[in-house]
Parts: C-alpha cells; structure tokens; sequence
C-alpha cells in the first residue's frame, strides 16, 4: 500500500511549534490539578495580604513545581534571596530532607517575624534559618559548610548580576540557580512599558548576562511571570 505522503502535512497543521498559550480556562485546569498551594500556604496569603504584604508572592503552580525540582535533584542546601512572607521558602523547604538547610534571606524586619511565626506554624524550623539584613551585605562574607545545590533569587531585579556573580563560587557543579520574574511583568519586550521600567530594563539586562554567561546553561520556564533557571557547568 502506498505511503499517504499527505499525512505529515496534515498532522503538522494540527501541531503547534511554539508554547500553548495559558488562556483563563488552562490556568484554572493547572491550579486544579497542578497547584501546590494547599490550606496552609491560602492562610498564610490572606494574614499576609491582612497586614499588608503586596501580592507579588510566586504563583501556585510554581509552588508545585519548585517543590518538584528540588526533589528531583535531591536538594539539601538552598538559599533564597528574598523571601517576602514565606510562601515561596515554605514551598521548597516541604520538598527537602529533614536534614536539609534552606536559608531564607529578607531585608525588613516586619517580614521576617511573619516568616518566623509562619515557619514555626509549618513546623519547619529545623529545616528554615530566617535571616534578616541586606543580601549584598550578607552575601560578602557568606561560606555555607556545603556547597549550595540551589538558589531561588526573587528580591531586587537591579541586584540580580550581582547575586548570581556572588554565590557562584559557592553552588556545586551542577547546582541550579532560579531567577523569578524573567518575563518582566509581562514587558520583556515592551517598547515603552507602563511601569516598573528600570526593573524591566535590569531583567533584560540580566536574561542577557545569564544567557550568554559562560558558567551556565540557560533555559526560561514560562511559568507565572517566568522563571529563567541556570545549571552551574
């Protein structure tokens, strides 16, 4: 029987070559089914959002997924560069090994006894160091006594070359690096965004630097608003 040559033209029409767009009714299918965001971490968005917090925390599915990273790679030493209320470093810290260390860094002191109160309600505090103070201050004479397997940087969008440029030294080969935000608020590549424009500008520079940088290999998870993930070579 001949070969239908028809076919492939046929299939590829009905393929697509890009990345599905995430329309309203997608996203609620992932949160319904891919959600890492149980009681708990609800709670703890609505005492934030109760005192003030801004909601800039990760989103849902990102919570599923970061937890499922650090399982898969075996993590046991994590620093995250920004920790807001907690959310995100209650997140990754469930997916480690009770002899794991995840140290959560957060400049404002409102902030840190939240996290504080909020970790020990997890019952995670053997497993989350809280530490209070300016990352750039803290990263100058920070040595961990193993080197990290993975840190989450969601603080200051002008800082983050300097973040990754200070805890290189300090990630194993093979230890990743996740930058939030990636996708700029949704102005990567905006011509003239609305708001937020010198930390557009500070996270195109820094996809740039990451991208090209020659101690990494590079992807962009398009997940919330984008998180670009660096494997240390």
């Amino acid at each position: 029987m001949e070969p239908d040559l028809n076919i492939r033209n046929i299939n590829s029409e009905n393929m697509s070559a890009r990345s599905t767009q995430i329309t309203d009714e997608i996203y609620g299918y992932l949160l319904e089914n891919f959600s890492g965001e149980d009681d708990f971490l609800k709670q703890l968005n609505e005492e934030a959002s109760a005192e003030g917090f801004p909601p800039i925390h990760i989103s849902p599915d990102q919570s599923r997924f970061l937890s499922f990273f650090l399982r898969s790679i075996g993590a046991k030493n994590v620093l995250e560069i920004g920790s807001l209320a907690g959310y995100s470093a209650i997140s990754m810290a469930r997916a480690l090994p009770s002899d794991a260390r995840l140290i959560a860094l957060e400049k404002f002191r409102k902030n840190v006894e939240f996290i504080e109160k909020k970790v020990n309600e997890a019952g995670l505090s053997e497993v989350i160091e809280v530490v209070e103070g300016d990352a750039r201050d803290f990263l100058k004479n920070f040595m961990p006594s193993e080197p990290l397997d993975f840190v989450f940087i969601d603080a200051d969008k002008r800082s983050y070359k300097h973040y990754v440029e200070k805890v290189t030294p300090l990630l194993r080969v093979g230890g990743i690096i996740c930058a939030d935000n990636a996708l700029a608020f949704g102005h990567l590549v905006s011509e003239a965004p609305e708001s937020e424009k010198k930390n557009v500008q500070a996270i195109r520079e820094f996809n740039r630097f990451m991208a090209t940088h020659p101690q990494y290999e590079v992807t962009l998870v398009t997940m919330g608003d984008g998180m670009l993930m660096a494997v240390k070579k």
